[in-house]
């Protein structure tokens, strides 16, 4: 099933979350090779003196990523955001999304992220900052939140309608509020009564890990669309297994080891070629810890990767590596996280702007 996002046509409706950190160029084109419809960039700071960093370039680059290309703002000043905004647009983004769903505290503490949800004046002048400079190119402007602050103060509802009237084409709403972090459980009755309120498509994010969770998700918001984040880390081909499920009811096989090794490897190419060999060895290592979490050997093998310092010896371990699954497993095991299960490290600092 297609989804509209303004003149863009989505190719179904199964969206990688903006995770900073992890999903970059080369892992949301991998996503996207492997089912999903829609993927929207790290988050880029709205603060200009930052825009010429190492870091704010590798999130702005979009080479070869498949269209419609989404880019995530985030900020705590209307003037700053618009400009963002016409950044963004000049190099490449197609379509803007707001960040207010972040929860880290180096996010929060400067009042960006789920903190703009506890002001609400501040929050819908940004979104109509940005609306009003993404119009004039036709591009079309999202947004990602929480369900509110805290528990005591749960305003998704009245954002979501104010935002719609301020032009916003499409909402994401993780089903926990700010004070939760990624703990506990994420609900979904905020998240259908957002799809309740307002017309424009509602898209429902958190704990979805599994073709069965996304069925159950989307039967019970009414959602448009579901959006995997955790659950992709280490198992990007997820989305091809909700997409089978939804359409069959049935279970797609889980990989072949000799695909994920390809899969893989294909994607430790691009990553380096993006971040170069001294960053590039190092933040890959999170990728492949994900990969071998639940794999035999698989902790032995991260802790002797995690101390390789060269691209070709870090590329030929995993090769080696599961070379010898291969030799004794013939398909992946189901890797799946559990509901409410505590982000790692890396997760925790997912959306933290630097």
């Amino acid at each position: 099933m297609t989804l509209q996002i303004g003149n863009h046509t989505l190719e179904n409706r199964l969206f990688v979350a903006p995770m900073a950190g992890v999903t970059d160029r080369p892992f949301r084109m991998l996503c996207r090779e492997l089912g999903a419809g829609y993927a929207v960039s790290e988050m880029v700071t709205s603060r200009k003196e930052l825009w010429g960093s190492l870091k704010t370039s590798r999130r702005a680059n979009h080479d070869g990523e498949p269209g419609p290309i989404a880019v995530q703002i985030a900020g705590t000043d209307a003037a700053m955001m618009a400009e963002a905004t016409v950044y963004n647009i000049e190099r490449g983004a197609q379509i803007i999304d707001i960040n207010m769903g972040c929860p880290a505290k180096k996010v929060c503490n400067k009042w960006a992220g789920s903190a703009l949800m506890r002001d609400e004046p501040l929050a819908l002048e940004i979104v109509q900052a940005v609306v009003d400079a993404a119009q004039p190119f036709g591009v079309p402007v999202t947004l990602k939140m929480r369900t509110g602050w805290s528990e005591e103060q749960r305003n998704a509802v009245k954002l979501a309608r104010d935002f719609e009237s301020a032009g916003v084409q499409m909402l994401t709403v993780h089903g926990r509020t700010r004070e939760q972090g990624y703990k506990g459980f994420a609900e979904y009755d905020t998240i259908a009564a957002v799809k309740a309120a307002v017309r424009v498509p509602v898209v429902a994010n958190g704990d979805i890990n599994s073709p069965e969770k996304a069925r159950d998700v989307l039967a019970a918001t009414g959602a448009d669309a579901v959006m995997v984040g955790r659950a992709a880390q280490g198992r990007p081909w997820i989305f091809r297994e909700i997409a089978h499920f939804l359409e069959t009811g049935t279970h797609r096989a889980p990989p072949l080891v000799v695909e994920v090794r390809r899969l893989l490897l294909d994607h430790l190419v691009e990553h380096y070629a993006l971040y170069g060999d001294y960053s590039g060895v190092r933040t890959a290592r999170k990728h492949i810890g994900w990969y071998v979490r639940t794999l035999p050997d698989g902790e032995a093998f991260r802790a002797r990767m995690n101390i390789i310092e060269d691209c070709a010896e870090q590329l030929r371990a995993v090769g080696d590596y599961f070379d010898g699954l291969a030799d004794h497993m013939d398909r992946m095991p189901v890797q799946r996280l559990e509901d409410g299960d505590a982000p790692g490290e890396e997760e925790e600092a997912a959306c933290a702007v630097h």
